[in-house]
């Protein structure tokens, strides 16, 4: 499905879901969701309210809070807690399964597909329980944090290995031979 499909879609369900729970169909409700459905990448709240801010629309962070949490519960934006970062944010229609490989040391999220991740999933029974999706975080380094702890190691073990010059003394350095 392309963009405009995506998004038109979107506004049909956020519309029905508002309807069937007697919710106010606000603009700025409406224009929260487009904003998010012009992301291509995970976001947190401050970068949603940044980009509205820079298209003229001035909402307020309460009213994009409210509406992410509406947006949450009609099934349309999914929150994703990254460690000890703030919540991020992705959009769930149109996007395939995957799962976020996410740095340990700077925070840095890469989404991944994995086919025999999803086979395992979909043939594994819960009893009565019935899965609706899996969010599998993998915590790890970067491959550019590893660069750093690398040459990190390699300084370290530079200025280790550097001759040290002799410390020099302060004083007289000769002994007394009064008692003999």
């Amino acid at each position: 499905m392309n963009d405009d499909k995506i998004k038109t879609a979107a506004i049909t369900t956020l519309t029905q879901y508002m309807t069937q729970h007697k919710l106010r169909k606000t603009p700025e409700r409406y224009a929260i969701l487009e904003k998010v459905f012009d992301m291509n990448t995970h976001f947190s709240i401050d970068t949603l309210h940044s980009s509205l801010d820079a298209d003229g629309y001035h909402v307020s962070r309460a009213t994009i809070y409210n509406t992410i949490e509406l947006l949450i519960c009609a099934g349309l934006v999914r929150r994703h807690t990254f460690g000890n970062q703030s919540p991020q944010y992705e959009k769930i229609a149109g996007i395939t399964k995957h799962y976020h490989l996410v740095c340990s040391r700077c925070g840095k999220v890469k989404e991944v597909k994995d086919a025999e991740v999803d086979t395992l999933l979909n043939t594994r029974r819960y009893g009565k329980f019935h899965p609706i999706y899996a969010d599998l975080s993998i915590y790890g380094l970067c491959a550019s944090c590893i660069r750093k702890t690398r040459s990190f190691q390699v300084k370290k073990t530079e200025d280790r290995q550097q001759p040290h010059s002799p410390k020099k003394s302060v004083g007289n350095n000769k002994s007394s031979n009064k008692n003999k």
